[in-house]
């Protein structure tokens, strides 16, 4: 078939391919334009036909013969022109050209006054044959169209040797090939020169560069039999085809070669290299074989070899084999070039190895090659790909040092890495500077700033490009075009995207195949189903037929539209035009959605003998198994046993996914973990259904071990697979393994632009404090997309919010302001939220009030959310404000806010407030929840109105709730507060009995109230309990039992606790030791505690006071004041230097001492051990000493044990004690003013007229009682209290190192005859009526003078003695002591009448009381009527209750307006 090559205008050059036949040697390998010829016809003659060579083409007026030309080229017999000259050889002499004769001899011409022609020899040997070669390549480049080459060679202007015209063809060929090939058809069609082995392999060299293939295979055809078995003639072919990446017919050549005995040379094997390197994709290890190949012929490779095959895999990006061949040509001795480092820099860079570029490059200038242009645009494109903005800057500045400048490229590289960035803006300013240096941007330039800006969103400013481009007069190119489609198809401009491939092909570019995808793509994804499917029959049409990608994408669209007979005719063209097999078909169909037509396929594929694709398989049980088609899965599974009886794992990962589709996650479990679980399975689709039912059963570790699972059985997760983990490690807190997880499926080529992934991630950073990996995730976001997502941002804010950290959280407050998008009401509670984090709640009114002047509203939610923080501060005025607020503006209240209003209020013992708020709450509808219901509870239970709280407890039950967990707990609590443990105790087996577990707190509360009743066995069994059910006690509990025991008496049992600790892990400390000291001294076993003390000395412990002063203290109570001297001594020479406890344990003993004497040898002792001020506050009168204690207290505040406030209260007893009371009153100020003491004991000056004295000791009690007696005298003068009100004092139930409050106020009152009785609904509170109180303040002769004084001298006996638990005035004792024993129950005014008589006054009055109680009994039982005789005896018997329950009250007198101590009751 005639092949016509334009040349120069209309005239055409026209070959015909002809094969020639050898009878010797194999055929010439065939170009891709060779024709076939029967086998039975005559062999073709050859007919080279060159129309511009023909006489008769050159000069048309003249008639010429017809010459026949030979079928072969002939070599003539003279290396030179020849003598004689055709008749149509021009004249000798060439026209006269202007020149001098001496030039016109340099360059082998004829002078005009010499005539002389130069031998062989000379001409040979002449120097000026470049002058020679170039004059004649600039004449012949220089002719017009309608000149001829011919024209120029018959002038003979100078003389040339065959090598000359070789240069000559080689340097016209490299500007204009056609008339090269002229040149040298001249030559030929003359008979001048026939062409040698040089001159043919140099035409061949020109038509190879100018990719004329099918001329360069005619010449060679030609000129094979007279050039003979030249390699340069071969090499020179094998160039030609190499150069197309033809490596067969490349092979071909080189096996003729052999066969013809000419040996091939290195440059034949590096045009093979070449070849293959070119024809397409590599194999692994080719490089390394054809190294072995060229070694293997006998030839070392060199340089061009090496860098062949370099430059190959730095094509392939095959970076292990490039540095495979670079160590090989090194450990061969070759050195590389400067072009090796540049193709090795280069490949480095590609493959994301910027720093190992960087050495190669060090590597290079240490050996002395100057890096080029080349070397550093490499250079600066790696570290370019890895975003290093400053790294790219320096070999920028390096750039212009060496003199090189920014050229396009290196613009190029620099746009496209901001482009990647989302640096847009820096992208365009770059590309404004590229033009104002005078560098004009090319294509690339213009279709990385179109592609980057596209796949910003950034559409418009892409199409303004574009238009640049236009105006630039620079022709987009395909990729141009598409990258502007794929923009638009991105933003969903479907016209703009069919405009501008309308666009293209009016250009005349043709699209490719990427083209018309994105276009049938970008129409199918908007339902142009007539526009997608016109264009894809053009595509097949045009040659392209689409991939895999795109058919699932057409399919996935035809399934929604129901086309299902088109995608029967696409299924027939996948089979016909693509050639795809059933496998493949219906791999793509199980992507699109099309599961019975892949179910069908696949069916066909396996009868075919294909194997079974796994995924297809599954994917398509996955989809009947969602839409609950078990029957199709089930003959499905019945084909697959029957084809494939032998594939169970198949089977079995197919059940597991039916049984995850069903919901029945256990059996889908248990059957995966039957059959190996751990490198059995290889399916992605059965991992996925597992996981994701996993997910949605909230097993998140096991979803997380089936992911492990899966990646170490190799198999490659699907992005639903990563959308899932990424969830599920936020959810189990493990964000750092999310984010990994989101980054290696980006490297895996899978993008999660999930906007919900980035906020899990980011939230639960937040919820870990680790707001700085949050906001550098943000900013990795921030560089992939200019424009971030408002939930973005709004999860930022609520991750610094969760640390605090307001100013950062306003920061991307503001830029959202500034760059959008706009901030939400999220936005404002994450800035509110992080104010209250920080605990800067007297900011948020500010912060508020700055948001509304900015146009804000506040929500709700926000007002809620500020609401809650200072209900949570116990703000309880500024939650009112808000309340009331909220209220006024139309916010109705909620469930919520109710909930928050009496939580407060509760807390605050708000309880008329709370009553109120609950009639509100029923009023409004709304109907109080369990949560409503513990807080009243536990209000009630803080104020011990245990009758409140059964009535809430009724109303519990009367609403319909269950008691949950905290009302158990917290009634059982109440019962052991109410000393009624049993009944508590009965309420925790129901409670038990109904599946609820107590709380440890609610058992320590048991064990506690029934120790404090004496129910020692009770709290045992509780606590056998609790460790025979494993439960992990606390040192605590040891400890609370440890004090039971010593209360108890039990001190073996106490020991016997110390080896039970040890068993279970809890080691005992000093405390403990101390506890068990106490034991022993209590019990008197004091020589036990004193071996105790010895042993820890012994053991290498690091003692503290702590176990001195236990036992210091036992010896002090013993009266035994040498013993506990001498262990002060002792502790001393031990270097334990005394501090507060032994301070304390001194002083309290000071103050219970018989007389002034034993008191100051203890203080005495203390002063010797280094403290002297309780024995300075004895005998001096300085007031310095009030800054002394205070300075002490001071020091003392911030230890622990209260030290302060243990020292205080014995300072106080000893005062009192010894009559130094106006010393005690200040000492007792200064204990208020630094909070040692609550400021709150009594508050009469805010009208507050009650006082609470519990955790005081007796002598600091009864300084306050004495001080609050003075403030409420007069308050009494002014009229208040006002009636009908109450005064309370409240006592409470405690002792305090063995002394009752309670019993020691009561003897004080009573003493003083007050009209204080004891409360008849709660233990430990005394109340008086106003009216009653104010009387007795102004009359009574007790009140007279309230003022407290120093006695002048020291009194000789301890003015206070402790008889049975009570802390009273040594003068009443023996009034004391016959009044209850005699009467034992009397009214508090008669104790007081009694105290006051005369010794034998009070026993005649005793015994006259006495006598008429019996005859009052005698009177009673004459009553002969029954209903006054029932009356009578019903009151005995409460009166007797009464009795009875306060004889159960340990060291309690006066209990229901009586008194009655039960000394005799604690066992001393």
């Amino acid at each position: 078939m005639p092949v016509s090559v334009s040349v120069l205008g209309s005239q055409l050059l026209t070959l015909r391919s002809i094969q020639r036949s050898h009878s010797k040697h194999a055929a010439l390998p065939s170009s891709s334009h060779e024709t076939d010829t029967d086998s039975s016809s005559e062999p073709n003659t050859v007919k080279f036909i060159y129309t511009r060579a023909s006489p008769s083409i050159r000069w048309p007026h003249l008639k010429f013969p017809e010459t026949p030309t030979s079928p072969h080229t002939h070599l003539p017999q003279n290396e030179v022109f020849p003598a004689k000259t055709s008749p149509s050889d021009p004249p000798e002499e060439p026209p006269n050209l202007g020149h001098d004769d001496k030039a016109n001899e340099t360059l082998g011409r004829r002078s005009k006054t010499r005539v002389k022609k130069m031998n062989k020899l000379a001409l040979k040997r002449d120097k000026n044959w470049r002058e020679r070669v170039k004059y004649l390549t600039d004449t012949i480049l220089a002719l017009k169209s309608e000149e001829f080459v011919a024209g120029v060679l018959e002038e003979r202007r100078v003389q040339m040797t065959p090598t000359d015209f070789c240069f000559v063809v080689k340097w016209v060929g490299q500007q204009n090939w056609q008339r090269a090939l002229e040149l040298y058809e001249c030559l030929n069609l003359r008979h001048w020169f026939a062409p040698n082995a040089r001159m043919v392999a140099t035409i061949l060299g020109v038509l190879g560069k100018a990719n004329q293939e099918a001329l360069a295979v005619e010449i060679f055809t030609r000129a094979e039999s007279s050039v003979g078995d030249t390699v340069q003639v071969y090499n020179a072919m094998m160039g030609v085809y190499a150069r197309n990446g033809r490596f067969n017919k490349v092979k071909e050549l080189l096996d003729l070669m052999r066969e013809r005995g000419c040996v091939p040379d290195l440059v034949s094997f590096n045009t093979l290299i070449n070849a293959r390197m070119k024809s397409g994709v590599m194999e692994p290890n080719l490089a390394l074989q054809l190294l072995h190949e060229v070694r293997s012929s006998g030839i070392r490779p060199d340089i061009i070899t090496y860098n062949t095959l370099i430059s190959a895999c730095s094509r392939e990006s095959n970076l292990e084999e490039a540095v495979a061949v670079f160590g090989d040509m090194e450990s061969h001795n070759c050195q590389p070039d400067l072009w090796t480092y540049n193709a090795m820099i280069s490949l480095y860079g590609r493959c994301g190895r910027a720093r190992k570029a960087e050495e190669l490059f060090n590597e290079l200038e240490s050996k002395g090659f100057i890096p080029d242009a080349v070397t550093l645009n490499s250079l600066l494109y790696a570290f370019s790909r890895e975003g290093n903005t400053e790294k790219v800057r320096d070999i920028c500045e390096e750039m212009v040092k060496r003199g090189f400048g920014k050229d396009e490229m290196t613009y190029n590289t620099i746009i496209h890495m901001y482009g990647k960035q989302g640096r847009h803006d820096q992208a365009l300013q770059l590309y404004r500077d590229m033009k104002s240096s005078g560098r004009n941007p090319d294509a690339v330039t213009y279709t990385v700033l179109i592609d980057s800006l596209g796949k910003a969103n950034k559409v418009v400013e892409a199409a303004n490009v574009m238009s640049e481009m236009l105006d630039a007069g620079v022709k987009p190119t395909l990729h141009t075009y598409s990258a502007l489609i794929c923009a638009y198809a991105k933003a969903g401009k479907q016209l703009e995207a069919e405009e501008t491939f309308n666009c293209m092909r009016r250009s005349g570019i043709k699209a490719d195949r990427l083209a018309y995808s994105v276009m049938v793509d970008f129409f199918m994804r908007f339902n142009e189903m007539k526009k997608a499917m016109g264009l894809y029959h053009e595509m097949l049409r045009e040659g392209f037929t689409p991939d895999n990608g795109l058919y699932e994408v057409m399919m996935r669209a035809l399934v929604r539209e129901n086309m299902w007979d088109v995608i029967d005719r696409i299924i027939g063209d996948m089979e016909e035009l693509s050639g795809m097999n059933p496998q493949v078909i219906s791999s793509v169909l199980v992507k699109g959605g099309c599961y019975d037509h892949a179910a069908k396929m696949l069916k066909v594929a396996i009868s075919n003998g294909f194997d079974l694709d796994h995924e297809i398989f599954l994917s398509i049980m996955s989809s009947y198994g969602s839409s609950t088609r078990y029957s199709e899965a089930c003959e499905l599974l019945e084909f697959l046993r029957e084809h494939a009886p032998d594939n169970i794992q198949m089977i079995t990962e197919a059940l597991i996914i039916i049984l995850c589709k069903a919901k029945n996650l256990d059996a889908a479990l248990e059957e995966y973990r039957s059959k190996g679980g751990l490198g059995t399975f290889t399916s992605c689709t059965m991992y996925e259904s597992l996981i994701q039912e996993c997910i949605q059963n909230e097993l998140f570790d096991i979803a997380s071990q089936i992911f492990s699972d899966m990646r170490f059985n190799g198999v490659e997760p699907s992005e639903c697979v990563y959308l899932g983990m990424v969830t599920v490690y936020c959810r189990m807190d493990l964000p750092e393994t999310a984010h990994h997880l989101l980054l290696h499926a980006e490297k895996n080529g899978i993008i999660l632009d999930n906007v919900s992934v980035f906020v899990g991630i980011v939230e639960t950073y937040g919820k870990l404090k680790e707001w700085q990996k949050a906001e550098s995730f943000v900013g990795s976001l921030r560089q992939r997309s200019s424009q971030m997502d408002r939930k973005v941002w709004n999860a930022l804010i609520h991750a610094y919010a969760f640390s605090g950290c307001y100013e950062r959280a306003r920061a991307i407050f503001n830029t959202m302001m500034r760059d959008g998008p706009s901030p939400t009401v999220d936005s404002i509670n994450g800035l509110l939220q992080a104010l209250i984090v920080d605990r800067r709640l007297n900011e948020l009114y500010v912060v508020i009030q700055e948001l509304q002047d900015m146009g804000f509203k506040i929500s709700k939610s926000s007002i809620l959310l500020t609401l809650d923080a200072f209900a949570m501060a116990g703000n309880l005025f500024e939650v009112q404000k808000i309340y009331n607020g909220m209220k006024a503006a139309g916010y109705f209240p909620t469930m919520h806010v109710y909930r928050i209003m009496l939580r407060l209020l509760c807390k605050c013992k708000r309880v008329r407030d709370v009553e109120a708020m609950l009639c509100e709450m029923e009023e409004e509808g709304f109907k109080p929840d369990h949560q409503i219901f513990n807080s009243i509870l536990r209000l009630y239970l803080g104020i011990e109105d245990f009758k409140s709280m059964s009535i809430i407890y009724q109303k519990i039950k009367d609403a319909g709730l269950k008691p949950n967990e905290e009302t158990y707990n917290t009634l059982i609590i109440m019962y052991c507060r109410d000393r009624r443990p049993e009944e508590g105790f009965s309420l925790m087996n129901k409670m038990r009995s109904l599946g609820l577990e107590p709380k440890l707190d609610t058992y320590r509360s048991l064990i506690t109230s029934f120790s404090k009743q004496r129910m020692y066995e009770q709290a045992e069994g509780l606590f056998e309990e609790l460790r025979s059910n494993d439960y992990k006690l606390d040192r605590a509990f040891y400890h609370l039992m440890m004090k039971m025991y010593r209360t108890s008496g039990d001190h073996l049992k106490a020991e016997n606790l110390l080896a039970m600790m040890k068993e279970s892990g809890i080691e005992p400390t000093l405390s403990t030791m101390h506890l068990l000291m106490v034991s022993y001294g209590q019990s008197g076993q004091l020589e036990e505690a004193d071996n105790v003390l010895k042993n820890l000395s012994t053991s290498g412990v690091a003692l503290d006071t702590l176990p001195y002063s236990s036992l210091i203290d036992a010896y002090l109570k013993k009266g035994d004041f040498n013993a506990g001297i001498e262990k002060l001594a002792e502790m001393k020479e031990a270097g334990i230097e005394p501090d507060h406890r032994i301070w304390t344990c001194f002083i309290r003993a000071a103050s219970l001492s018989e007389g002034a004497n034993e008191a100051i040898i203890l203080l005495n002792a203390l002063q010797g051990a280094g403290f002297d001020l309780p024995i300075r506050l004895l005998k001096e009168k300085s007031e310095s000493l009030v800054s002394e204690v205070d300075q002490c207290l001071e020091r003392l505040e911030p230890l622990e044990d209260n030290a302060a406030f243990n020292l205080v209260n014995a300072l106080l007893d000893l005062l009192w004690a010894f009559e130094l009371r106006a010393t005690a009153s200040w000492v007792f100020q200064l204990a208020i003013k630094r909070s040692i003491y609550r400021h709150d004991i009594f508050r009469v000056a805010d009208k507050d007229w009650g006082a609470d004295f519990r955790k005081l000791s007796a002598g600091s009690a009864l300084v306050g009682l004495t001080l609050w007696l003075d403030h409420m005298q007069d308050a009494s003068l002014q009229g208040y209290p006002e009636s009908p009100k109450s005064v309370v004092l409240i006592t409470g139930t405690a002792e305090y190192n063995m002394v009752s409050l309670d019993s020691t106020l009561k003897a004080c009152l009573w003493e003083m005859g007050s009209p204080f009785l004891p409360c008849k609904t709660r233990q430990g509170v005394l109340v008086a009526k106003a009216h009653s109180l104010r009387l007795w303040l102004k009359d009574s002769p007790f009140c007279l003078d309230l003022e407290l004084e120093d006695s002048p001298n020291l009194p000789e006996l301890n003015s206070m003695q402790l008889i049975e638990g009570c802390f009273i005035r040594r003068g009443l004792v023996p009034a004391f002591k016959e009044i209850t024993e005699k009467l034992e129950i009397v009214s508090p005014k008669k104790f007081s009448r009694l105290a006051l008589l005369p010794d034998d006054h009070r026993s005649k009055t005793i015994q006259a009381y006495t006598e008429g109680r019996k005859e009052k009994l005698e009177k009673m039982k004459k009553i002969v009527d029954p209903n006054r005789l029932k009356k009578i005896n019903m009151i005995k018997k409460l009166k007797r209750r009464k009795h009875i329950r306060e004889a159960s009250i340990p060291n309690a007198i006066g209990k229901q307006r009586t008194f009655k101590p039960i000394g005799t009751e604690r066992g001393t």
